[in-house]
Parts: C-alpha cells; sequence; structure tokens
C-alpha cells in the first residue's frame, strides 16, 4: 500500500500518460462495432493498433469501463501480476517457501514496482506482465503436461515474439509441446479471423511488417539489439549491419539455451536465455518489455548466501534494471543519433546486460554437469530444484 501510495503521489506530480490502454480499448471498440481495426489513431502521439485482430477481440472487456476508471483497474491488476510473476518465479527457481510467504511476496513486490520496466509498463498500461506470467507458468509446467505450450502459443497470438519459446522448445527435443504452442497460436489467429477476417487479412499481409508502425527505431526507449546499434552507428536505419548480427544473436542465444537445458537440466534458465535472445533480436524491445528481469533477479538471489560476489552480482544487475540511464541523458529531439561514445552504455543497458548474460551461461556450460539425467534435460524433481539453485549460484 505504502508502494502504491507512492505512485499516486508521483502520479499528481507527473501524471501517467498511460496511452497504450488507450490504444487497447480503442482496439476493443474497432473490434466489438466492425470498425477499420487498423485505420485509427489515438492520443496526442496518433498511435495506431499493432497487434493480430485475436488481440483486439480480447480488449473488449476493456470498453465497458470508462478510461479513467480502465487505467486505475490496469495499475491494480499490474501490481497483482507482478506478485504472481514473482511467485512463478520463485517456484521455477526452487524457492518454494519463498513463493508462499505473505511478508516476502509483499515486500518484493512492492520494491519490483520500482524497477524501470514493471513502472514503464504501469506508466503505458501495458500487458507484458500478463504475457510475461503466462508464458512462465506455461513452461515451467513439467514435460508431458496436458497441453504444455498452448498458452505460450495463445501469447504469441497476442504478441508476435513469444513464438521464440516454440523454437526452444523444438531445439531442445520437445517436439510435442513445441507443435502445441503451434497449435495455440493457429487456434489464436483463426479466431481472430472468424471476428475480423478483413483485419486477419490486412495484418497477416501488411501490417505485420511494418516495424516502423511501431515506433522509431533508433529511440532510447528502443532496447533492442537494433536500438544499440542504429545509435552506435549513428544511422536511423542500419539494414544489413543489424540483420546479421541479429542472426548471430538469435542462433548463439537459442544454442546456450538448448545447451543450458541438455547440460545442466536446467530448464528455467534456458527459459531465461529464450527471453533475452528474443529481447535482443526483436526490431523493438520497448524498455517495458525486459519484464523478464523479474525471474532473472529471482534466479539470480535464489542462492546468494554467505558469498559476498553473489551478492554483489545481484545488486549490480537490480541496479542496472532500476537505475533508469536511459532516460537520465539528454535524449530531446534526434540526439539519441549522436550520443558520445561515453554514452552510449548508459543508452544501452538492456541489450549490454543480455549479451553478458548469454556469453556468461555459454561459458558455464562449456561442460556437462556430469549429473544423471541432466544431459536429456531430465533430473528428478527435487535434484532439479537443487541444481536450479546451483546454476543461480554459478552465475
Amino acid at each position: 500500500m505504502a508502494s502504491l501510495a507512492g505512485l499516486w503521489v508521483l502520479y499528481q506530480v507527473l501524471p501517467m500518460p498511460m496511452s497504450d490502454i488507450a490504444v487497447y480499448r480503442a482496439e476493443g471498440q474497432a473490434a466489438s462495432a466492425g470498425g477499420d481495426l487498423y485505420g485509427f489513431t489515438v492520443t496526442k502521439w496518433a498511435l495506431p493498433a499493432t497487434y493480430p485482430p485475436f488481440a483486439a477481440v480480447l480488449f473488449i472487456p476493456t470498453t465497458w469501463l470508462s478510461l479513467g476508471t480502465l487505467k486505475v483497474v490496469c495499475v491494480l491488476v499490474n501490481a497483482a501480476l507482478l506478485a504472481l510473476l514473482i511467485q512463478l518465479s520463485c517456484k521455477a527457481a526452487g524457492l518454494r517457501k519463498a513463493s508462499f510467504t505473505a511478508p516476502a511476496l509483499l515486500a518484493t513486490t512492492a520494491l519490483g514496482l520500482w524497477l524501470e520496466p514493471v513502472f514503464q509498463t504501469l506508466v503505458f498500461g501495458q500487458v507484458n506482465l500478463a504475457l510475461t506470467c503466462l508464458v512462465l507458468w506455461d513452461l515451467s509446467r513439467p514435460d508431458g503436461a496436458r497441453f504444455k505450450g498452448f498458452a505460450t502459443g495463445i501469447a504469441a497470438g497476442i504478441k508476435l515474439t513469444p513464438a521464440i519459446f516454440g523454437v526452444y522448445l523444438l531445439v531442445t527435443g520437445r517436439v510435442k509441446a513445441a507443435f502445441t504452442v503451434l497449435g495455440g497460436f493457429l487456434a489464436s489467429a483463426l479466431l481472430g479471423w472468424l471476428v475480423l477476417p478483413d483485419a486477419s487479412i490486412e495484418y497477416w499481409t501488411q501490417r505485420m511488417f511494418e516495424t516502423g508502425r511501431v515506433g522509431k527505431v533508433w529511440i532510447v526507449d528502443n532496447q533492442s539489439l537494433q536500438g544499440l546499434i542504429t545509435r552506435v552507428l549513428h544511422q536511423p536505419e542500419p539494414g544489413l549491419l543489424w540483420a546479421v548480427p541479429a542472426l548471430l544473436t538469435a542462433a548463439a542465444g537459442l544454442y546456450t539455451a538448448r545447451r543450458v537445458y541438455l547440460r545442466r537440466g536446467l530448464d528455467s534458465w534456458g527459459v531465461l536465455c529464450t527471453a533475452i535472445t528474443a529481447l535482443l533480436v526483436s526490431p523493438i524491445s520497448w524498455s517495458h518489455h525486459w519484464v523478464w528481469c523479474v525471474p532473472l533477479l529471482v534466479a539470480l538471489a535464489a542462492r546468494t548466501r554467505r558469498s559476498p560476489w553473489r551478492r554483489a552480482l545481484l545488486a549490480a544487475v537490480t541496479l542496472a534494471f532500476a537505475a533508469r540511464s536511459m532516460w537520465i541523458i539528454p535524449h530531446t529531439g534526434d540526439l539519441d543519433l549522436h550520443f558520445a561514445w561515453w554514452q552510449q552504455p548508459f543508452a544501452a543497458p538492456y541489450p549490454l546486460l543480455g549479451l553478458a548474460l548469454l556469453a556468461a551461461v555459454a561459458l558455464w556450460t562449456r561442460k556437462p554437469s556430469g549429473i544423471p539425467g541432466a544431459a536429456a534435460g531430465r533430473l528428478p524433481a527435487p535434484r532439479a530444484e537443487q541444481q536450479l539453485a546451483g546454476g543461480a549460484r554459478a552465475l
């Protein structure tokens, strides 16, 4: 309550625009009234719809509330989703006791609201926390669980980037779950087509390829590899200078995720590596897309006892996601394209941190663990939790 009160006080001084929730509401109105889903713009920034038609169908209930009420509900729901994400992250990291301890859960939720990606999710009224919870819950279930992967496919039907988790399941040998992801995605696309056939044809043949529709790739808001490269090269259109590194990063990231799963039996770290790979190679990853920092921090915190350097590592990563360095440096107008070399790390903390994490996991998994079952990614449940915590400790 104290943390939410702090948000309210801040809102009185500097009102949160929550522009994305206005876009979602407009999408719901277009879907319910049969309007032109990709022809409108809303807010003073003239923001268009960018999600698949299936998402617009899900946004129809947002039209039942006034915009002011919807903003309040959005903040409260996102706070609850943050608590759920922390609980899911604790379970995935083997901290099952902590995940059900109310004081710890409330305290970490109160503090987590001020992490920059989470805070920006509140500021814009985004759906990132909901999608992350959906994917993490789905992929944390045991292999062989009924319809494992379907919820991830639904998440991909709302926002395309979660589709990469289907590739992760495929390269780790879980073919059934990978095809279940595909099934969930196709089901969402089919539902969107049944409700909005014209908008579906327009989106899947035209709008999904218009990355410029989402926003400028070179502004500091974009914490993807492309955003980093455009600002370093001072070129708004890097072309192959981005495409080639992005392809190499995608291959290396998925290979690292596969190896940490097969050699260490750590599916949770495989999921984290896949999420970071998606954030890096996506043409645009706004800073609020990096809410995957929550399960990352929990995984790092899983085993920090009696180890000063581990606590220092956790503190450093936490600081990186709380410092808001990209907003501190001058970036009005087109200054983003004219940063000096020493400003570049401050303008792109998340992609640099993501690349460093993938490199650290790749180095750590150079050799198999030598534990029976790890080579196939299968460990008995108690041993798997110990190894998961050990993975956080080693990193």
